[in-house]
């Protein structure tokens, strides 16, 4: 539904269905989307039976739930958008993620310019508008009669609705992102972009109420489904601009803590190394375990490395290695802000540092990290 770095809380356990990988980023259905499918067809299956009256019962639930998965992939092809584009600028995306009526981009790193996040927050409407442009034409095309007439409508609607929502101005909606990415470049200010969509996300979340108690009292056919989904829309803006508004006052506050301060110093590895020699080598720096090859295995995860110790000390250092991942990667010389609200964001021990060409140079630990903060706070 939006791009979205889901910030202000650490990431969770991936929870859900893998349906596949785009561009190495996992795609989960969460369990939550099928009990918005639940409710969809149940409540679908009735205005299907008044367009398609000789429609009996079974059929319209069977075109409801195909309806359903129409907007599942609608809804997912617009994430990719956000996916895809958030990539090309170099933004890690940890995954994609179908939930209830929706879905999101969980973003690993914030946008570090106007250009890139309104970018990123166009591309999901712009792939939504020429869906519905294309099955539009095939509508048009079509005799007004018919389930398959019904399927290319219902499509084109559905992409129409998907993206005039996220086109409204209020965070977390890309339109939102637009008006912040917009706010940001003519003030130089991001936190002036994002106090517009906060309050455009109240006007967002009033005028669905309004919509949705117009239709229960003008008693449309589709009063049930209107308001089920502008219920779970207000809810999805009220708690994703809360989040935005905390995250924004985090970045607000200095930290007074730099990265080159806290990380420790490198040391690359072969990955065949002994483990109890790579325990040895390590002595307070952080380990790059690296192939034969140049491939860099991951980080050496010290706790698990002194339990393999214990029982094989001979064993190959790569047995105890930590993925790096890239939300785990951290560029040196970024903002202490923007370090803390990743390890705040990121579940992982520790973080590779690597300078402006890409090499490893140094190694943050969440401990240090936290002793650090734990002293500054103590000095004021």
């Amino acid at each position: 539904m939006s791009a979205t770095s889901a910030r202000g809380r650490p990431a969770h356990p991936d929870h859900g269905l893998l349906l596949g990988r785009v561009a190495g980023v996992p795609v989960l259905l969460s369990p939550s989307w099928w009990v918005g499918a639940a409710f969809i067809v149940l409540l679908y299956t009735p205005l299907v039976t008044r367009i398609l009256p000789e429609a009996g019962v079974w059929t319209s639930a069977f075109l409801a739930a195909v309806c359903t998965v129409l907007l599942a992939v609608s809804v997912l092809l617009h994430e990719l958008g956000h996916c895809l584009v958030a990539l090309r600028l170099g933004l890690p995306v940890r995954r994609v993620r179908l939930f209830l009526l929706g879905g999101v981009s969980e973003i690993s790193r914030d946008p570090a310019t106007p250009s890139q996040e309104g970018l990123v927050a166009a591309a999901g409407p712009a792939v939504s508008v020429l869906l519905a442009a294309v099955t539009g034409a095939g509508w048009l095309a079509m005799d007004p009669d018919g389930v398959l007439w019904l399927l290319v409508a219902q499509t084109c609607v559905v992409n129409l609705a998907v993206a005039v929502f996220n086109l409204l101005p209020g965070l977390p909606l890309d339109g939102g992102r637009m008006l912040r990415s917009a706010l940001w470049a003519l003030t130089g200010r991001r936190r002036t972009g994002t106090t517009a969509g906060v309050v455009g996300a109240g006007l967002v979340a009033a005028g669905l109420l309004v919509w949705a108690l117009a239709g229960l009292l003008q008693d449309v056919d589709d009063q049930w489904l209107r308001l089920l989904a502008c219920v779970f829309m207000v809810w999805f803006v009220i708690a994703g601009a809360t989040a935005e508004h905390a995250a924004e006052q985090r970045r607000g506050r200095p930290v007074g803590v730099s990265l080159a301060e806290v990380m420790r110093p490198v040391l690359q590895l072969p990955a065949e190394s002994p483990v109890s020699d790579a325990l040895v080598a390590a002595a307070g720096r952080g380990v790059v375990l690296v192939r034969a090859d140049g491939v860099a295995v991951g980080l050496l995860d010290q706790s698990a490395a002194e339990r393999l110790a214990t029982r094989s000390p001979r064993d190959p250092a790569e047995r105890a290695a930590e993925p790096v991942e890239p939300d785990t990667i951290l560029v040196r010389g970024e903002p202490g802000e923007a370090v803390l609200e990743r390890v705040r964001t990121v579940l992982a021990w520790q973080f590779l540092v690597i300078d402006t060409d890409g090499r490893p140079c140094g190694v943050l630990r969440r401990e240090d990290l936290r002793s650090a903060l734990r002293a500054r706070n103590r000095e004021r």
